[in-house]
């Protein structure tokens, strides 16, 4: 069973405009690991465990989805003492400090950059790979759009602008849409790009009304991350069809978790989960070196023989890429299972995802 840790307090953003698009009172998430015993009575908590700096906040949508402490939602968004143990790895393993031109920007790839619009999010998923930010306070939130906005203005090789965080969702509307149209207007941006784990982890979130107002962004793209077969829920769905009913192309971002997904079943269940709901498996990502998650690390191998396996049991529409971002800031990779087993001058021996072998000719 897990340790359970209690967060050491940090200082927590107080932007005016974000409180706009946060629940109401009633519905206010978890942020205090005792709060939790109300929910699971019979669980001893430890209130006195290793200290970790990342806080906590669990929306009460996504607490209600937990079973039992330790399943998979719940090492997800519980404390864990490993976090502790881990911490002397790398908070920014991928160098994104260091390809940012301006603070907020991440400017990796010649034609694209992704733009860090909110320090918020509905889940501190315990794997995030941003921990250092997230709940990070931010001064001067309008200088800080208005630098990233002229930067992408004045660098005309940026073709596309993907907006994450923390989650852009966490943006009341009106902010939201007007870095949107903001963007919008370069004229050489010619697509954009969210990225959220709202509509799994808080999926209220997404109003009618709000992807009804998206629409008018084309072309413009959403990556979800769902995680395990459980976050597909009604709620999920219902704000999944909103949104491609608004005529936005869906996509996922689930990543490789110990406990979590990392079981051929369990993976094969999430990506027919996902086809259900018109959510396109996209990237299937190898957990990243950060502090504190070294303890939903895998093996590479065990990612490779799991996408080995859903191949020929899910539609090729539901076969992710397995996806590894190389420390240092070198970027995204694909990895593929090892399908040729021998080359001659004229054949090839192939093996199929039942691993039987068959004599591909070459001439």
């Amino acid at each position: 069973m897990p340790q359970v840790l209690i967060s050491r307090n940090r200082k927590k953003t107080t932007v005016p405009f974000h409180t706009n698009a946060m629940p109401s009172e009633g519905m206010a998430p978890v942020t205090k690991v005792a709060q939790l015993a109300d929910y699971f009575p019979q669980h001893v908590f430890d209130g006195d465990p290793a200290q970790v700096g990342y806080p906590v906040q669990i929306p009460r949508y996504y607490l209600g989805l937990i079973k039992s402490p330790g399943d998979p939602l719940w090492r997800q968004a519980v404390p864990d003492a490993a976090e502790g143990e881990t911490a002397q790895m790398a908070a920014d393993p991928l160098c994104e400090t260091e390809q940012s031109p301006v603070p907020g920007l991440i400017h990796r790839y010649p034609d694209r950059a992704v733009f860090l619009a909110s320090n918020r999010c509905a889940l501190h998923c315990r794997h995030c790979m941003r921990q250092r930010d997230v709940g990070v306070d931010i001064q001067n939130r309008s200088v800080f759009y208005e630098k990233i906005i002229d930067y992408i203005g004045q660098t005309r090789t940026l073709r596309e602008v993907i907006l994450s965080g923390g989650d852009p969702f966490m943006l009341p509307d009106r902010v939201l849409l007007d870095l949107l149209t903001a963007l919008k207007k370069i004229a050489h941006i010619e697509m954009l790009r969210i990225h959220t784990r709202v509509p799994c982890t808080w999926p209220q979130r997404i109003s009618p009304q709000l992807a009804a107002r998206l629409k008018g962004y084309g072309p413009l793209f959403i990556n979800i991350q769902f995680n395990h077969p459980a976050e597909i829920t009604p709620d999920a769905a219902a704000a999944c069809a909103r949104l491609a009913d608004a005529g936005i192309p869906l996509g996922c971002q689930s990543v490789l978790l110990k406990g979590v997904n990392d079981d051929p079943d369990t993976m094969l269940q999430l990506l027919r989960g996902l086809l259900s709901i018109r959510v396109r498996p996209y990237y299937l990502h190898h957990p990243d070196p950060v502090a504190g998650t070294a303890h939903f690390r895998v093996p590479l191998r065990r990612g490779l023989d799991i996408l080995a396996y859903v191949r020929g049991r899910v539609s090729g529409l539901g076969v992710p890429q397995y996806m590894l971002d190389l420390p240092g800031g070198g970027g995204k990779i694909p990895l593929l299972p090892q399908y040729i087993q021998e080359e001659t001058a004229n054949r090839l021996i192939v093996k199929n995802f039942e691993g039987r072998l068959y004599e591909y000719p070459l001439d």
